[in-house]
């Protein structure tokens, strides 16, 4: 049975090295931020855009703009 040992060994040996080689891409894919960014994913697919407040705003915007007091520009003299 030694060379089974052997063999069971040097399979460990090789999951480890394709597992370490790999790290990187599985923590990004596995890891922490990836939850994060799962999580952060799944917020913004509940929010919702409000239109009226939009237009209200807008609408707000112009009237203010049209009631500030304007100057009338003079032509330079020659």
């Amino acid at each position: 049975m030694p060379v089974g040992w052997l063999m069971i060994a040097l399979l460990v040996c090789a999951v480890a090295a394709v597992v370490g080689a790999e790290w990187p891409r599985l923590s990004a894919r596995y890891g922490h931020e990836a939850r994060n960014r799962r999580d952060r994913a799944r917020r913004k697919s509940q929010l919702k855009l409000l239109r009226s407040e939009t237009e209200e705003f807008e609408a707000s915007v112009v009237h203010d703009l049209d009631q500030l007091p304007t100057i009338e520009e003079r032509d330079p003299k020659p």
